[in-house]
């Protein structure tokens, strides 16, 4: 039923417990996993050489996060003998990036957690999910806690 599964990673719990869902559900279907880690880019205005100094930090840490996380769903994929993909891509819109991933990779379904934020939490910080969900032309399954 299912051939290529995106799942995205914030590197959190919560994602971890979506990686090992869409990795058992890979193995039933002989599915690969598609993993991706969304940066955003640069998030601050700078002026002058901290400018510079600040982005090459900001990138530093997120690329060793992404690293770190795909990481984490290709041991999980590996312990269940399921094949695995891995992409960093930089996006100023997360659910965009995901989007956008799923369509180039040609994917099926979009496996991801959700923090479950409520209220004004949810609209302040908004929701990857919610948007993912919105918007997404594939099925997708939302891990909670």
């Amino acid at each position: 039923m299912f051939k290529k599964i995106l799942v995205p990673t914030d590197g959190s719990p919560l994602a971890h417990q979506a990686a090992e869902f869409a990795a058992d559900l890979a193995k039933v279907h002989a599915a690969r996993i598609v993993g991706i880690y969304v940066i955003d880019p640069f998030p601050y205005i700078g002026i002058g050489d901290a400018s510079a100094i600040g982005l090459q930090a900001y990138l530093g840490e997120a690329q060793a996060a992404a690293t770190q996380s795909l990481d984490d769903i290709r041991q999980v994929c590996a312990a269940r003998g399921v094949a695995f993909d891995g992409d960093t891509i930089e996006r100023n819109v997360t659910y965009e990036g995901i989007l956008e991933t799923a369509t180039a990779e040609g994917c099926d379904l979009i496996v991801m957690g959700s923090h479950g934020r409520k209220g004004l939490e949810a609209l302040v910080l908004g929701s990857v999910a919610q948007k993912v969900l919105t918007h997404a032309k594939i099925p997708v399954l939302i891990v909670k806690s």
